[in-house]
């Protein structure tokens, strides 16, 4: 379902899910399909997440200093996640020189991370939610098929203990943490262009000025 995004961004559209209700607490949605995101206008949840040095990463303190943009990818092992971090690079510069910053979450491990980083040059900051805890409070997780299960114990260092995967995601934040702009698809195949990414970061600049 394609819905508008709100006053600030109604020159752009995204994919929305409004499947049945997931929140915690409530069991993980068996498809990618039935997830129920965070929206538009909420404001993101308390959560840690680990740099690839071992240390916790606050977001809400990560994501004071500057606006943010926020992927979710399924792991170092996805051709297509690779794909998309490697465009992400290539805006990084232009989002960079608006005044964003950018911190890229999946199940890896530190040391997966490091590989992933290494494999596509990368030079913005990607983060572990290895145990899926941070996914799953954003609303975006779900049930892996099982030919997956065996890339995320391994690809997590075993701490994907559920076999959840990402919905991929893109979020824009404000410093406050409050959601801007957000693409969600549950077909893995289809990410949010370089093009549209920057598109909704220059509305969402002109809408804070």
């Amino acid at each position: 379902m394609i819905r508008t995004i709100t006053k600030n961004f109604v020159a752009l559209t995204v994919i929305a899910l409004f499947a049945t209700a997931f929140r915690l607490g409530e069991p993980v949605p068996q498809k990618a399909e039935d997830v129920s995101p965070l929206l538009i206008g909420e404001t993101i949840p308390e959560a840690s997440l680990m740099g690839m040095d071992g240390k916790e990463v606050n977001l809400k303190k990560f994501v004071e200093s500057k606006p943010t943009v926020v992927i979710f990818y399924r792991g170092g092992w996805c051709p297509y996640c690779n794909r998309q971090l490697k465009g992400l690079q290539k805006t990084e510069k232009d989002l960079l020189s608006m005044g964003y910053q950018i911190l890229a979450v999946s199940p890896d491990s530190p040391e997966n991370l490091k590989k992933t980083m290494d494999k596509n040059t990368l030079s913005y900051t990607l983060v572990s939610d290895a145990s899926m805890a941070v996914t799953k409070k954003f609303g975006i997780a779900f049930q892996a098929p099982e030919r997956y299960r065996k890339w995320l114990s391994k690809s997590s260092g075993g701490k994907n203990t559920e076999n959840l995967l990402p919905v991929p995601a893109v979020f824009l934040l404000d410093t406050a943490g409050k959601i801007k702009f957000e693409y969600i698809n549950p077909n893995y195949k289809e990410r949010l262009s370089p093009e549209l990414l920057m598109a909704a970061a220059k509305l969402g600049k002109a809408a804070n000025k």
